[in-house]
């Protein structure tokens, strides 16, 4: 869709409509180029600058709950990470969000504050930054977990995103889009209802997470503190736990690649034992929650790859991610995830 369509005029009405006073000179489309939402830098007459995302991936609804949840959540957390998160810009008591809907298009657009930028991690992590990532993280996870109550509710759960990828099946594009795969889908969302059940996985505390934490969405200080997050793409409130998977990919030895897959290895990695340790001495993880990462992968790979994949990465990163996601992610879970290591490794 964005191929044949002109997007900074939907983010020049969105302006209009936040505040007509001030007039834009430019908008420039700064997107990552990886997914299919957009990001955009206005700059103003007054040298002044504004940062709009556009939008139509997902639910409009979860969209705005979601953005509205994270600027409480920039207000509200404690030193060191008042400043960790971007702001987005209210007009009057609310969040401004602006819809625009046609015949061809339902997308949306939010505007942030600039938020600074220091030094982004290494594309591999040595055996100390792995350790000091570890700590950071249960800090923040820390932080978080003291605020969660003062917190907007959220309607979405891991249960709903399963539900609607079960129910997409019986659409017409559903079908056709995961024919010949039906029956693999079926049995993977069973799999985790059952895991999910048998842990009893509902009594994990939620917290604020942000799932995608690759090397491009955050920067440390050069004390290697967290210093800025940015890219809310996946942002939900639930267990801590669904931000490890990625944070086991920053650790790998492979590190960050711009080809990316989606492999299960790197839960399973000495590398990714430091990073548990550190984390598990400042914030202790329980034997529960370690147990529940085979399911916060298989979550990952049925929701962000198969259900949405199509509708978040650009069809070349969906095409691959989802053929992997069946001929090597789904199966490997059951043969490649031994919980029992890192229970061992946090003398759990």
């Amino acid at each position: 869709m964005s191929a044949f369509i002109d997007f900074t005029e939907i983010v020049h009405a969105a302006w209009l409509a936040y505040d007509n006073s001030r007039q834009i000179i430019r908008i420039t489309d700064i997107s990552a180029k990886v997914s299919t939402n957009h990001v955009y830098r206005i700059q103003f007459s007054d040298h002044s600058i504004i940062i709009a995302k556009l939008s139509y991936f997902g639910k409009y609804e979860h969209f705005v709950e979601d953005h509205t949840i994270i600027n409480a959540l920039s207000n509200n957390l404690p030193a060191p990470f008042e400043n960790l998160l971007a702001r987005s810009l209210m007009k009057g008591n609310h969040l401004f969000v602006y819809r625009h809907e046609d015949a061809l298009l339902n997308v949306w657009v939010v505007f942030y504050r600039p938020i600074k930028i220091k030094k982004r991690l290494p594309r591999r992590l040595n055996a100390e930054q792995i350790q000091g990532l570890g700590e950071q993280m249960a800090l923040f996870h820390k932080a978080c977990h003291q605020i969660r109550h003062t917190l907007p509710r959220s309607s979405k759960t891991l249960h709903w995103d399963i539900n609607h990828l079960l129910n997409t099946l019986k659409t017409e594009m559903g079908s056709y889009e995961h024919r010949m795969q039906h029956d693999i889908i079926r049995r993977q969302c069973d799999l985790f209802f059952r895991h999910y059940d048998e842990l009893k996985a509902d009594e994990l505390e939620s917290i604020p997470v942000f799932v995608d934490w690759n090397i491009g969405n955050f920067s440390v200080s050069s004390s290697f503190k967290l210093f800025s997050r940015w890219d809310y793409d996946w942002f939900r409130m639930g267990s801590r736990m669904l931000d490890f998977y990625f944070l086991a990919r920053v650790c790998s030895s492979i590190g960050d690649r711009t080809v990316f897959s989606y492999y299960i290895d790197p839960l399973m990695e000495e590398r990714f034992l430091i990073f548990l340790k550190a984390y598990h001495a400042v914030f202790p993880l329980t034997e529960k929650e370690v147990r529940f990462l085979k399911e916060i992968y298989r979550f990952f790979i049925l929701n962000y790859v198969i259900k949405d994949g199509r509708y978040f990465f650009h069809e070349l990163f969906a095409t691959k991610l989802q053929k992997e996601a069946y001929d090597i992610y789904l199966p490997s879970i059951e043969a490649r995830f031994n919980p029992d290591v890192l229970l061992k490794a946090l003398q759990l």
